[in-house]
């Protein structure tokens, strides 16, 4: 009897050999039903064998074989065990992270049937919403939504509303709506009628078309660098209508959710009647199945979405785009730790085809692969937008300029200008809440999180102090519980005390806060990004979730509130963040025909990098920060990797580290440093220590890392949770 070879997610880095009846090696990616101890798993089968060391007498027999969906390509199997080796997980703990949730239940898929999706013919798209009556909202809503998605489920009709699916079949009586399997045929057909048509491209941005265009077939790592405004987003589109012409598929990666609603406009709105899928953690299971499923089954020509989907199977990927490759939210920070940059430069290796990273401020380790010649390097040095130009950069100095509620004088009269002059303004600050910190002016009490090594933040409205990295939730006290006085205050700004002093200081404009508080409920987020659109909005505040991505061509001003924190920090990567946070967020202003103005308040108007911002000049920056970089040894001109270790008690997170120095035999090429506490020791109850490793060469590294991992494995680590982090990015 066939003996299949399965992965499960269990944290053991094996593959398990059970029984199996009727299976051929084209069974190889078929999700499979196992007993395991005393349960059943989901698994997959990765090989297909006539022998196994296992005694036959011990062999288990497979429960079902699972062949509702097609299996997983080679290719992308192939994905997975490189993820395992390099980022050395486990294999069945790589693959099932890799699927949607859906798949790793043990209840069969049931596929849609043909007559559960719905397109637009041409007749559709070429109806408009005035020849609908005003009154009908529904039959409005569903048009609007076809043309949007191209193509919908008749789930998603249903959620439109109950008379939605009456729409739909009167939309199928006008023959403007019919039934299908994937894409309307004429699509492919004729590419070139139902493809909007773009803006006329600068000469950087034809250029950079024509370069990518020529090697569009083959291998190549593209730097996209172009500062903001540049249009690199329609150097996507460009290349993407290019590949759907050879009926190829391409992949859009993007760092946030947030950023994908306006992005999959622009993409829905110069490709129609493409079908395009987002894969991200906003989907419920059902959606998120899919879209996944019409990817694999090449109905997808564009698939968006954030870091997982680089694991979706494509059977016909031609290009990988990895927009704002430098945003440390590629990183996945538990699990498995992969970047999802790094392993789609791998994928598109292997799949032959390019892969674009685009940035107007790269990493430095993208920018150093780039200088060294590993990388093709495009720039994109204008903004896009005829007679558009880069903000001009001022600093306020904090020592001189009298501050009130967070706000000088020069920035309080530069919001009243564009109030006047009727443009919008952004006020940024990365910092949520009311307040950071809760004070007693008698004995200095604050109030600190029991399970983090962090300060309670203060939610005003709600009357809450809440920790930003576990989720604890108090009562406001009233009183100080140290000393009981009376006398607590809020200190230091957040997100909606700004929000409340300026709501103070222009009661008339309309003032919209932005952040994770904000926009937590579905969809809000869109009705947000539609009120600035179209000017609803005077005033926006907010965090990082608005520093890039973003198009508002009537913002002029940008102001950047307590960006000096990050100037000193012990974290080598924190000077190479800030600046690239603060250009992004001062390439909000200014898109369009409307000159924008940046002002930062600063203690340290001089400070090297404020002066870089100011010139915005990136190359020299970048190139200081990376001599800085080769002269303490620090990536990208070494290969790092983070052993972590949490407990309940330090003591004992320190012990397992010390213990796993003394087994570990590096070679001279290779360098152990100490054990030592995290910076933030304390997270969510547990206890966290690090231990780094690194290496000039990679090879070397990732040799001594293969056999230390398996002496890792058996090493006693009682109440110790433990896990290898290659090329950390948070310590």
């Amino acid at each position: 009897m066939p003996i299949i070879r399965v992965a499960l997610d269990v944290p053991v880095n094996t593959l398990f050999d059970y029984l199996a009846q009727d299976i051929t090696a084209r069974d190889i990616g078929v999700r499979v039903s196992v007993p395991f101890g005393k349960k059943q798993m989901i698994g997959m089968i990765m090989e297909v064998s006539t022998h196994s060391l296992v005694s036959s007498s011990k062999l288990r027999h497979a429960v079902h074989i699972f062949r509702d969906i097609p299996p997983l390509p080679a290719s992308l199997l192939d994905l997975f065990r490189f993820c395992s080796a390099y980022y050395h997980h486990p294999l069945g703990e790589v693959v099932m992270n890799g699927l949607p949730g859906r798949l790793r239940s043990i209840k069969p898929v049931v596929a849609d049937p043909a007559a559960s999706r719905y397109c637009l013919t041409p007749a559709g798209y070429a109806a408009s919403l005035s020849a609908i009556p005003a009154r009908n909202i529904v039959k409005r809503r569903l048009l609007t939504g076809l043309k949007e998605s191209g193509v919908m489920h008749i789930e998603e009709v249903k959620r439109l509303s109950r008379r939605a699916p009456a729409a739909l079949r009167e939309f199928i009586t006008l023959r403007w709506v019919e039934e299908t399997l994937a894409v309307h045929p004429s699509t492919v057909a004729s590419l070139s009628e139902i493809t909007s048509p773009g803006p006329i491209l600068t000469t950087d941005q034809e250029n950079a078309v024509n370069d990518i265009a020529a090697k569009i077939s083959d291998f190549n790592t593209w730097l996209l660098h172009g500062i903001t405004g540049s249009g690199k987003t329609e150097v996507y589109l460009q290349l993407i209508a290019l590949l759907l012409r050879q009926e190829r598929q391409a992949l859009v990666l993007v760092p946030e959710i947030n950023l994908t609603p306006q992005l999959e406009a622009i993409f829905r709105a110069r490709f129609p009647a493409i079908q395009l899928v987002s894969l991200h953690s906003g989907l419920n299971p059902g959606e998120r199945l899919n879209a996944w499923l019409q990817a694999q089954r090449g109905e997808a020509k564009i698939i968006l979405g954030t870091r997982l989907a680089v694991f979706t199977p494509l059977p016909k990927l031609g290009l990988i785009i990895v927009d704002e490759e430098q945003d440390t939210s590629f990183k996945q920070q538990e699990g498995l730790r992969y970047s999802a940059r790094d392993v789609a430069i791998f994928r598109a290796k292997h799949a032959n085809a390019p892969v674009i990273l685009g940035s107007a401020t790269p990493s430095l380790e993208s920018y150093y692969n780039a200088l060294s010649g590993r990388y093709l390097r495009l720039r994109l040095s204008s903004r896009a937008v005829k007679n558009a130009a880069l903000p001009v950069v001022r600093c306020i100095d904090t020592r001189a300029a009298k501050i009130k509620e967070g706000f000088s004088d020069p920035l309080i009269a530069a919001l009243e200008k564009c109030l006047t002059l009727h443009q919008q303004s952004l006020v940024f600050i990365n910092r949520r809440g009311y307040a950071p910190v809760l004070l007693c002016k008698s004995c200095a009490w604050t109030a600190t999180c029991h399970r983090c090594a962090s300060r309670l933040v203060v939610h005003l409205r709600e009357k809450q102090l809440r920790c930003h990295h576990c989720g604890h939730q108090e009562r406001f006290p009233s009183v100080c519980p140290e000393c009981g006085d009376q006398d607590i205050v809020p200190f230091g700004h957040g997100t909606q005390r700004v929000e409340a002093a300026l709501t103070e200081r222009f009661p008339e404009a309309r003032i919209v806060r932005i952040d994770r508080d904000s926009t937590r409920r579905k969809n809000a987020w869109q009705k947000i990004l539609k009120d600035i659109q179209e000017q609803r909005v005077d005033i926006l505040i907010g965090t990082q979730i608005l520093a890039k991505g973003h198009d508002f061509p009537n913002l002029s001003l940008v102001s950047i509130l307590n960006s000096d924190a990050s100037l000193f920090s012990t974290d080598f990567r924190a000077s190479e963040r800030l600046f690239a946070q603060l250009m992004q967020v001062a390439g909000r202003a200014g898109r369009a025909t409307i000159l924008g103005e940046v002002l930062i308040q600063t203690e340290f108007p001089d400070h090297p990098l404020y002066q870089a911002l100011r010139r915005q000049d990136y190359d020299s920056l970048a190139q200081t920060l990376l001599a800085e970089r080769k002269t303490a040894g620090f990536p990208p001109y070494v290969y790092q990797a983070l052993l972590r270790a949490e407990a309940l008690q330090i003591a004992a997170a320190l012990d397992f580290l010390a213990r796993a120095a003394t087994i570990a035999k590096a070679p001279k090429l290779v360098e152990i440093f100490d054990p030592v506490p995290a910076q933030m020791a304390r997270l969510r109850g547990m206890e966290r220590a690090y231990l780094l490793i690194q290496s000039g060469s990679r090879k070397q590294l990732q040799e001594f890392l293969s056999v230390w991992r398996a002496k890792l494995d058996t090493l006693s680590a009682h109440k110790v949770r433990w896990t290898l982090d290659v090329d950390p990015l948070e310590f």
